[in-house]
């Protein structure tokens, strides 16, 4: 693309705001009736701005910078990107002739400035009954390679009870932040004219990202033949247990692949039950996936213990961590999720079994003389945080300060009822939680985190006025409205 270099002039603010009045689209941003040398940036020609919307005039500015100090009066033009500038001692005609082609110039390069998100925003996602379908439970969320949003749930067609039953999984993406969605995708539904597994689903989804390679990959458990949480029993066969599958996404969640059977990597054959932990899995800084899992102990009572999964080649095979809790100890836990804190550990959140009514955490180390995953070995565990026994959502943000190590966490925060959904905040890796703020104080149960390519914060969790299954809701916030509790959420 071929470049044009504009000269500049000195304008008023004024001047310009009444060629915008006068049609022609543009605004000086900055104080009115305030005399500036401006400079021209010569950006490449685009024809919306960044975010793709259209924005009011309001918000538009002319492409120009207010003019450097006079110890840099003659920066040099540069290609791309540079700026021309209009020496001093131009005599004024010539300037007021150049006027008209500045405001030209100016109207061709209107660039939008983007005000970063701050507040807090609540979009319904799915309602009982929407599509005909009875009940949408279990929210996963992540943020593609793309910046895209991916929401999974449960299509739990004819009741709201768990597997086994008549249930599928669906997605929807958003590409602005979570403003609109797309309509509902199938990722995984078995087909029931295969015997065996006629009105038996799949469900409870995880969805991770690879941040490297592109792409999106859904876990669920396939209950064929009603094998699920109280009938499946040790082995490795559809006919003895539920089953760990995945499917996976190449276009950034627009098409879905059949579904991929991992049951036979991951699971040992004397577990009586082994599938993923529902809402999201992370990639690790050196690209190894990790799924958040749990299994039934085939002793000591079926007992559930949480652990992950992961994959050091981008998904093509599979392998299982330990159990944070040895088989043969309590507590009993369940729907974990992980993040990878500052140091290389990786942190797990628990659903907690043993009546204390806080949430189950423990660290895993790799292993010191190898630095690999394998051999690796996991903190004792520690209780923190109020929680009704009820899955919840867990997500780094990176972007927290310098030396700190922040951590978000969601859930209901009540010791006796799914209520009021709340995000805590982390400063230390999930050792202390001194920030949390109420999201939304109705019936509400589980939910995912993730964190947006702008730095704001995405949470799809269960809520409704009744019962906390009655809405699939998201919400977007930001960092300064998670600090500011002057304001209570409703």
């Amino acid at each position: 693309m071929k470049s044009l270099i504009y000269r500049t002039v000195r304008v008023s603010a004024r001047f310009a705001e009444r060629q915008a009045t006068a049609g022609a689209g543009i605004a000086l941003c900055g104080e009115a009736g305030a005399r500036a040398e401006l400079w021209l940036r010569r950006e490449p020609t685009r024809t919306a701005p960044h975010s793709g919307m259209l924005v009011p005039a309001k918000d538009k500015c002319l492409s120009l910078v207010p003019a450097p100090l006079r110890a840099q009066v003659h920066p040099p033009v540069r290609p791309h990107g540079g700026f021309a500038r209009v020496a001093r001692r131009e005599p004024i005609m010539k300037t007021l002739f150049l006027l008209p082609v500045v405001v030209l110039c100016l109207a061709l390069t209107a660039c939008t400035r983007t005000q970063p998100f701050s507040g807090l925003q609540k979009t319904v996602l799915r309602q009982q009954g929407d599509a005909g379908v009875h009940t949408y439970r279990i929210p996963g969320l992540t943020t593609s390679k793309a910046g895209t949003l991916i929401a999974v749930y449960d299509l739990r067609h004819k009741n709201s009870g768990d597997l086994p039953g008549d249930v599928d999984v669906a997605a929807q993406r958003s590409t602005d932040h979570g403003v609109t969605w797309s309509p509902m995708i199938r990722v995984l539904d078995f087909d029931k004219a295969v015997p065996g597994s006629a009105g038996n689903g799949v469900g409870d989804p995880c969805v991770v990202a690879d941040l490297k390679t592109g792409t999106l990959w859904v876990a669920g458990l396939w209950s064929f033949g009603n094998r699920a949480w109280n009938s499946s029993g040790p082995g490795l066969k559809p006919e003895e247990t539920g089953q760990f599958v995945l499917s996976r996404s190449d276009d950034d969640g627009l098409t879905w692949s059949e579904p991929i059977n991992i049951t036979e990597q991951v699971k040992r054959p004397e577990w009586r039950l082994c599938f993923q932990g529902p809402g999201r899995g992370i990639q690790l800084r050196d690209g190894t996936l990790v799924i958040p899992a749990q299994f039934k102990s085939g002793a000591d009572n079926a007992a559930p213990h949480s652990f992950f999964i992961y994959s050091e080649d981008h998904g093509q095979t599979w392998q299982a961590s330990p159990p944070a809790v040895p088989e043969g100890r309590g507590p009993w836990t369940t729907e974990a999720q992980v993040v990878e804190l500052a140091d290389g550990g990786i942190l797990i959140s628990m659903r907690n079994h043993d009546g204390r009514k806080q949430r189950a955490w423990s660290v895993f180390r790799r292993h010191p003389a190898t630095g690999k995953l394998v051999g690796g070995s996991w903190s004792p565990v520690t209780f923190a945080v109020d929680d009704p026994v009820c899955a919840a959502g867990l997500a780094s943000y990176p972007q927290g300060r310098a030396g700190e190590d922040w951590v978000l966490f969601s859930n209901p925060a009540s010791k006796n009822k799914r209520e009021r959904m709340t995000v805590h905040l982390s400063r230390d890796g999930g050792r202390t939680w001194p920030v949390s703020r109420l999201v939304d104080e109705r019936p509400a149960a589980y939910s995912c985190l993730t964190v947006l390519a702008d730095g704001s914060v995405g949470l799809l969790y269960e809520a409704g006025n009744q019962h906390p299954y009655e809405e699939l809701v998201f919400a977007r916030f930001s960092l300064d409205w998670l600090m500011d509790s002057s304001a209570p959420a409703k």
